[in-house]
């Protein structure tokens, strides 16, 4: 089977605190704070996390409307950091930080950045009623521990902004480590090429269409570029976090999708469809 295959789908990435620090995908973005939360102690502290918030509302330059704002968001932040020690404890090898979003709820940075248009349940029949369902592989020998990180097929991490473009971040870094594994070379591809051009539609909901800052789905992105040709470099095709008119130039195409499929919701197949296929367009939930 042909490397360049996108193997996809299983749920939009959004994490409130970043299990990486991240490098800005526009210039003029702030860099993530390292902040690495693996101790206890710190965290049970009340002014130890009064002076990481100032630190923080400083490094982000936020301001809030009066004190009442500012105490909820300094709440905010407390209940945030103390959520990624949890996460932390249970997997003590991740590392967990303090981002542009750590003064933001779960549900208003799902609200503001994701865009999701559909419900849960709407959205998993979408993407199984829009692809051809991944062939079952076998799962004996996987490797215990693999990660594409080390084998070069992931680039670098991006900031979408406030722009609710997951859905094409999520389908452009599939396509860049399905890229890798067919010309061993890294492409980094453009996310504002889907923003921009794709307004591709779910068959069964022509209602359901990507469109751009307010929300899509991976599986129509697959079947936009399919139809395009492919996708632009980001350097050739730059993101802007907005929604924009579309400047597609099939001249510079530097990566094309050949085909794509859904992976079963079973942790093994996941495993060995990554393994195989390289990194997976996947929905953090």
């Amino acid at each position: 089977m042909d490397h360049r295959l996108v193997a996809a789908l299983l749920v939009l990435l959004g994490l409130l605190l970043s299990p990486a620090p991240a490098a800005a995908a526009a210039g003029d973005e702030e860099p993530l704070i390292r902040q690495v939360v693996g101790g206890a102690d710190p965290l049970d502290n009340d002014l130890e996390l009064d002076s990481q918030f100032l630190g923080f509302v400083q490094r982000f330059g936020k301001t809030y409307r009066d004190a009442e704002e500012h105490a909820h968001r300094l709440s905010v932040f407390k209940a945030n950091l103390r959520r990624a020690r949890r996460h932390q404890m249970l997997d003590p090898s991740a590392e967990h930080g303090v981002t542009k979003f750590s003064d933001l709820t779960p549900a208003e940075f799902r609200r503001t950045f994701l865009g999701l248009k559909t419900t849960r349940r709407s959205f998993l029949r979408e993407m199984a009623e829009s692809a051809h369902d991944a062939p079952v592989l076998p799962t004996d020998g996987l490797p215990e521990d693999f990660d594409w990180r080390d084998h070069g097929a992931v680039g670098p991490v991006k900031n979408q902004g406030s722009c609710g473009s997951c859905w094409s971040f999520s389908a452009s870094g599939a396509l860049e480590g399905a890229n890798y594994l067919a010309t061993g070379k890294m492409e980094v591809l453009s996310e504002q090429q889907l923003v921009d051009c794709d307004h591709e539609c779910d068959p069964a909901e022509p209602d359901s269409c990507d469109a751009g800052c307010n929300g899509g789905l991976m599986t129509s992105a697959f079947s936009y570029l399919l139809k395009s040709g492919g996708l632009e470099r980001e350097k050739d095709y730059p993101y802007t976090g907005k929604d924009g008119t579309c400047k597609f130039e099939k001249s510079k195409i530097a990566a094309s999708v050949q085909n794509f499929s859904v992976v079963a919701v079973d942790e093994e197949q996941i495993a060995a469809n990554l393994v195989k296929y390289g990194p997976l367009a996947s929905e953090y939930n």
